[in-house]
């Protein structure tokens, strides 16, 4: 279950993180609402997760979570690089947050 709760939290984050991008381009109280909503809900499943995983762990999968889905939704909604670099670093940081699942 706080796994289940954890990668929740991650998507979470990245629902905040385009809120982040969404009042940067137009500050109104929809896209605030999203920023903070998202946030805070996540904040919260995260906290909740820490009582049974170890924060190390617990907060290197959220912020890979976030990471990797902000730069997914930079890539397809927002028309970011898609260089093969780029790609082999977001691999990179899957690889590592499916590491730390394993061993932890």
């Amino acid at each position: 279950m706080a796994w289940g709760l954890l990668i929740l939290a991650g998507l979470l984050e990245i629902i905040g993180v385009i809120g982040i991008k969404r009042v940067a381009e137009n500050n109104n109280w929809p896209n605030n609402l999203i920023l903070i909503g998202g946030f805070v809900i996540s904040f919260n499943l995260l906290t909740a997760a820490m009582k049974t995983i170890d924060l190390s762990t617990a907060y290197a999968v959220w912020t890979g979570i976030g990471t990797v889905g902000a730069a997914i939704v930079g890539i397809l909604l927002y028309r970011e690089s898609k260089s093969p670099l780029r790609l082999f670093c977001i691999a990179g940081v899957v690889c590592c947050v499916l590491a730390l699942k394993l061993m932890g």
